[in-house]
């Protein structure tokens, strides 16, 4: 598999903290790659080295399949975009304006400003003071920022905080479409499972410092033990005919619990149960709650 970003044993040490121990973390290209962990796990410190803002105490890193260190960074930060924590902007000037700064700084053909502002739906605000936007708009201009360019990579801590349900659904469905639309790899931290589920195609799981699961996130679903809940209106009954039949289950919160089993073994059960004139209330499919997984 080809990785856009790679480290090896990535250390970063505050004093006698150690925020960031023996990090492995590889991301495919293509790749939405969701980086997950509590506040204070060491997403931001990860972040920040993998763009030459921190300096590592120990270890390497990988970008493009070049190794990240002072005579390249600048060549390597050309094509990433970047917006950690809360975006920083002049609130005396517009939208537009302030992409115009960073147009002219980068270098990039003033059009990327119009490509940048209606990718991320502010091109109807963009003659607006930045002091007059929501927090929502002030996040999307700053991906706006990011976008300027059209980086192959592009990282982006905590995105969504601070934003309302709506506006959270807006930043998810403008990040979903960046591989789609332009081949981008994306790298996204957050410490809600809930968003990354949504929007991710990998995961890596960061606890105090260290990253205790990195793969798929179809694999991460895998670990989502499942079981058919069934309730009727005579469980005792119930579990006598079912163990009759070789099936085990067990009662637990007024329900009975049955092993995972095909379509046609389900509809076994409830044939045998209706014949004993036992009445099927419900019986439903249940997942082990990924965040249960992830605490």
């Amino acid at each position: 598999m080809n990785y856009l970003i790679e480290t090896w044993g990535l250390c970063k040490q505050y004093g006698a903290a150690m925020r960031v121990k023996n990090l492995h973390m590889a991301v495919p290209e293509g790749a939405i790659y969701g980086f997950l962990g509590p506040n204070g796990a060491g997403k931001s410190t990860t972040l920040k080295m993998l763009l030459g803002l921190v300096h590592p105490t120990d270890g390497e890193i990988t970008v493009f399949g070049r190794a990240m260190n002072a005579k390249n960074r600048l060549e390597i930060l050309r094509n990433t975009g970047s917006l950690i924590e809360s975006p920083s902007c002049y609130g005396h000037l517009t939208g537009a304006e302030n992409l115009r700064i960073l147009q002219m700084l980068r270098r990039v053909p003033e059009r990327a400003i119009e490509q940048a502002l209606a990718l991320v739906r502010l091109d109807g605000q963009k003659d607006k003071k930045v002091a007059q936007y929501s927090l929502g708009m002030k996040q999307r201009l700053g991906l706006a920022a990011a976008l300027l360019t059209h980086p192959r990579l592009l990282i982006l801590d905590e995105p969504t905080n601070g934003l309302d349900p709506a506006g959270i659904q807006e930043m998810r469905e403008l990040i979903c479409d960046l591989p789609r639309q332009f081949g981008m790899t994306v790298v996204v931290s957050s410490h809600l499972l809930s968003e990354i589920d949504q929007m991710a195609t990998h995961v890596g799981i960061i606890a105090d410092g260290a990253l205790v699961y990195q793969d798929t996130i179809e694999r991460l679903h895998e670990k989502s033990e499942h079981h058919l809940a069934l309730r009727t209106n005579r469980d005792e009954a119930a579990m006598e005919m079912l163990a009759k039949n070789g099936i085990a289950c067990e009662a637990r919160d007024g329900l009975l619990l049955l092993p995972p089993l095909e379509d046609e073994a389900a509809a076994h059960c409830v044939r045998l149960l209706t014949a004993a004139q036992i009445g099927v209330i419900r019986l439903e499919e249940r997942r082990k709650n990924l965040e249960d997984i992830f605490l």
